[in-house]
């Protein structure tokens, strides 16, 4: 067993491990077992009763929090001509828009949170899967990133906004961030609403059984903290 640190020992004496705490409770008590000097990041973590190996129970999407998460976000966009005047105006970071840029992120840059593309480009952003892929970067329509030139000021805005992406995992969990822990109680609790109503339309037609078996929220090396299901999936996503 890992040995945890005083600190870690202190603040996990205010949570209870047998106690499943309401929503709003629970991201109070993560607020309060943060022990990091820095500004940690709040996490759900979600147990389903989905089977990964099913196509027709996978479940991917996306979720705009409408506090954002805190943090700048960089944005890569594959585009060329039109598009990629689009997105040099809509704020994006960087415009992938020829070999060279290719050959830039092949050789290793990954210096940004989200890339978006447009379909014409989708056939150089696919030669970087080895790349993007095990990093969660590489475009995809299911997840909104891969939008005509049009589209481009809309995804980018989102993206900086605090656009997120969720997905099943290959052992049935879901993991996402939502905010700061310096962020309020009152917006933290905004953005996991936001996220469960997400998360509660997306759930795949062909689940069977029991859809969230447990949820644990928890701050960048805090204790976990459980969560009432049942509570958490019949929040009101707050406008």
């Amino acid at each position: 067993m890992a040995k945890h640190s005083k600190k870690y020992l202190e603040v996990k004496t205010k949570v209870d491990a047998d106690t499943i705490y309401d929503p709003k409770t629970a991201l109070d008590l993560v607020k309060q077992t943060s022990y990091t000097k820095f500004d940690g990041t709040v996490e759900v973590h979600l147990r389903t009763g989905l089977d990964p190996r099913q196509a027709d129970q996978q479940l991917r999407d996306v979720v705009v929090l409408p506090n954002g998460l805190g943090k700048t976000v960089r944005v890569l966009v594959f585009a060329q001509g039109d598009g990629a005047t689009a997105a040099k105006e809509a704020g994006a970071d960087y415009v992938a828009d020829d070999d060279d840029w290719i050959k830039k992120i092949e050789g290793g840059f990954t210096d940004f949170d989200v890339a978006i593309s447009t379909p014409d480009m989708m056939g150089k952003a696919g030669r970087l899967g080895k790349v993007l892929g095990p990093r969660g970067l590489m475009p995809n329509p299911k997840a909104g990133t891969v939008v005509g030139a049009e589209d481009l000021p809309r995804a980018i805005n989102e993206a900086k906004a605090g656009r997120v992406e969720f997905r099943l995992d290959k052992t049935a969990n879901i993991h996402v961030p939502i905010g700061k822990v310096s962020f309020s109680l009152e917006k933290l609790y905004e953005n996991f609403s936001s996220l469960m109503n997400a998360i509660r339309k997306a759930k795949p037609a062909a689940a069977k059984g029991t859809f969230i078996k447990k949820i644990t929220v928890t701050s960048t090396m805090g204790p976990g903290i459980k969560v009432d299901p049942n509570q958490a999936l019949s929040v009101e996503k707050i406008e």
